[in-house]
């Protein structure tokens, strides 16, 4: 995959964290009493790995040709994180 694709490719993972944030905070309504605190705890650390994906790439976006593979390893590490709190997200409705 070149650069222009992986920038393509890394503009719709956050497009698509964006839209899963929101139906999450659209599903907060439906979660009992007792997991509501853990549900917005999880829902604000993703909200975290959501800003430091878009940090990571404006840097990629931005990246010279000697700090590409840095800048490219960065949002792929902070694309997992966000994947991972997903996850346990996931975990309160289980």
């Amino acid at each position: 995959m070149n650069k222009e694709e992986f920038k393509s490719k890394a503009n719709q993972t956050i497009e698509e964290v964006s839209t899963k944030i929101d139906e999450l905070k659209a599903k907060k309504k439906a979660v009992s009493d007792d997991t509501k605190s853990n549900y917005n705890e999880a829902l604000n650390e993703l909200e975290d790995k959501k800003s430091e994906m878009k940090t990571k790439f404006e840097e990629l976006k931005h990246a010279n040709e000697d700090k590409w593979e840095e800048a490219k390893d960065a949002f792929s590490s902070a694309s997992d994180s966000f994947k991972e709190g997903l996850e346990e997200l996931k975990l309160i409705f289980a």
